[in-house]
């Protein structure tokens, strides 16, 4: 019988390709960002590829040479990123245990985050009684249901 497998054994498969052609060997410096710089850096830039020399020498351990990680981030922060940049460094070294990072290139840009949904506050059992009375007569279910959805906003959205 097959058991249902976490969907962090499945990803890996799906977008391992798409990181290892940005030079990262795993997708977890993503997922790990703010556990590496902390939140405020990670609200503030993100990593986009690690860049490895051309010519691959190896150190005493067979280690790769340092390579370059690449950051995305905001240009306001990017003077004060570029201060902080020894202690990203060693952060993601430690991180990964060896050093794998030599230095860092910044690129300013606008993150790319997703898109946030703030949550609806608590809503007045009245206030939305008489949104659902609203929408009542409406016989088609989906338009119904969305201008369910947008009465409700609005009306939380007022309080």
């Amino acid at each position: 019988m097959a058991r249902a497998k976490p969907l962090a054994e499945l990803i890996g498969d799906c977008v391992g390709p798409a990181f290892a052609a940005q030079g990262f060997a795993s997708a977890d410096i993503l997922a790990v960002w703010p556990g590496i710089v902390g939140s405020r850096l990670a609200d503030a830039c993100q990593p986009v590829k690690l860049e490895w020399p051309r010519r691959a020498r190896r150190d005493a351990e067979g280690r790769p040479e340092p390579g370059t990680l690449v950051v995305r981030v905001e240009g306001a922060f990017a003077l004060e990123l570029q201060h902080l940049a020894p202690v990203v460094i060693e952060r993601v070294n430690a991180h990964y245990g060896w050093a794998c990072i030599g230095k860092i290139v910044l690129r300013q840009d606008r993150l790319r985050r997703p898109l946030r949904r703030r949550p609806v506050p608590p809503l007045d059992p009245a206030r939305r009684g008489e949104v659902a009375l609203a929408v009542s007569r409406i016989e088609h279910d989906p338009l119904r249901d969305a201008l369910d959805r947008l009465g409700i906003a609005v009306v939380a959205g007022r309080t």
